[in-house]
């Protein structure tokens, strides 16, 4: 019977939630997650301090259209970029997911590090362990239960408000974000009122909807189904070992499995999932269920990695658990994804320059031995630094370019500028109607880009 397929863990028949009170694991993997989560709270808290050039590391500014990667500004005009930043990022989720199953939910996720590495050890300091917290709910409302409970969301409410502070540096910067802390409130209505709706919805994210987000909310779950195979790497119960399950009682009894059906699975499981039915939609792959079965394997004498990280493929053929070649493969294309990622980033141009015949016009004779065209330059600055530009004929050789009014074109910081110049070509050089120049870009005498345009001349 598959019948809890129909339905989510966290829902009874009724429709009716069912909270979950978790119990914390205790294990090796969980103290891997803690040291990783330590690593990654540090990152979120220190990326907005770094600066490169003066911006900083990150940024994603939706509402001015600026966004800041690795120090590099991003404007509207380099939408292209960012979608296909997006498109090789989506198809490197589909080849990670495809090897390595769900390893990001467990061990990378920021729902999942804040919620079950932050918020619920929070609760397990306050409240205290599951059961404790289970007797506290189902309690009348006595004074000790309104000071704990009153006592934990005030901290859930100042973690949730720090977190949205951090978030907002990402989206406005620090800079901004420290004007709106110390800044009188009236000048900065917008802004605090930002704050506060960020920290409701951290809030309400990890003292009430919890687990709901990765099996109501995020599409990533749902996807997992097409996007695993029998070879993907899983959390998961080896059935062949563990059945037919068993109480401590019979375990004497050498035909049943080794699994004492002790329940110790689910009852670590954050979001209320018994492992033993096979790969879920709910499953995030945390690891809590291997650390609480090993520990129970241990107690009753008997060989770890009852559940563990495998394959369904693996435990169906009693096969090892093997970086298989299409493990490689995959892996192969998720580092020539990076790779591809890595070069739009470094291969971006910090000004971008844009070159055009003046419409309406023909070529001007100067003489009798050249000719010259008038052109118009726009160019974008996307530095943070003002840089006069110059232009150079590279080919063909002995061409010449002369610029209307100022020598070069100032073009400042995050902002575009404009200009105007005449291309002068030698008349024994044009042997057809049109032909190619190259140019060359220059500021401060170093050389950021080429142009090719057509010049325009009289047939010979």
């Amino acid at each position: 019977m598959e019948s809890f397929r129909d339905h989510l863990a966290t829902m009874d028949e009724q429709g009716k939630r069912k909270w979950i009170f978790a119990q914390q694991p205790k294990g090796r993997f969980y103290r891997y997650r803690k040291t990783l989560s330590y690593v990654y709270f540090l990152i979120f808290l220190g990326l907005p301090f770094i600066q490169v050039h003066g911006q900083p590391f990150l940024m994603i500014n939706i509402p001015a259209g600026r966004f800041i990667l690795f120090g590099k500004i991003f404007w509207p005009q380099d939408f292209f970029v960012l979608g296909l930043l997006m498109i090789t990022f989506i198809f490197f989720i589909i080849l990670f997911t495809a090897a390595f199953g769900r390893l990001f939910c467990g061990w990378v996720c920021p729902q999942t590090n804040f919620m079950e590495l932050l918020f619920r050890r929070v609760e397990y300091w306050i409240a205290g362990n599951a059961n404790e917290q289970r007797t506290l709910r189902a309690q009348p409302w006595t004074a000790r239960k309104i000071k704990v409970m009153i006592f934990k969301h005030t901290v859930f409410f100042w973690l949730s408000f720090i977190i949205a502070n951090f978030f907002l540096a990402y989206i406005i910067g620090l800079p901004a974000l420290w004007k709106i802390v110390t800044a009188p409130l009236s000048d900065h209505l917008g802004g605090f009122l930002a704050i506060l709706l960020f920290s409701a919805v951290f809030y309400g994210v990890y003292a009430f909807f919890r687990e709901q987000v990765c099996t109501v909310v995020c599409p990533y779950g749902r996807l997992q189904g097409v996007l695993q195979d029998k070879n993907s790497l899983i959390v998961a119960y080896n059935y062949k070992r563990g059945e037919p399950r068993h109480k401590p009682a019979k375990t004497a009894a050498s035909h049943f499995g080794d699994c004492i059906d002790c329940l110790q699975c689910v009852k670590v499981c954050p979001t209320g999932i018994d492992i033993r039915n096979g790969l879920q939609m709910e499953c995030v792959g945390c690891t809590a269920c291997i650390d609480a079965c090993d520990h129970v394997m241990e107690k009753i004498g008997k060989p770890t990695k009852l559940i563990s990280y495998a394959s369904e493929y693996g435990i169906a053929e009693n096969a090892p658990l093997r970086y298989t070649p299409r493990m490689k493969t995959y892996t192969l294309l998720c580092l020539l994804i990076l790779c591809l990622d890595s070069f739009l980033l470094l291969s971006r141009k910090a000004v971008d320059t844009t070159i055009m015949r003046t419409p309406g016009l023909l070529y001007q004779e100067r003489g009798t031995d050249s000719v010259s065209n008038l052109y118009n330059l726009t160019a974008v600055n996307k530095t943070t630094q003002n840089v006069p530009l110059t232009i150079r004929v590279e080919s063909p050789a002995g061409g010449q370019v002369q610029m209307i009014g100022k020598p070069a074109v100032l073009v400042k910081a995050e902002t575009q500028g404009a200009g105007t110049f005449f291309i002068v070509l030698p008349a024994r050089i044009i042997r057809q109607q049109k032909t190619m120049v190259r140019l060359g870009m220059y500021a401060n005498g170093k050389k950021i880009g080429t142009q090719t345009t057509a010049f325009i001349g009289p047939v010979q």
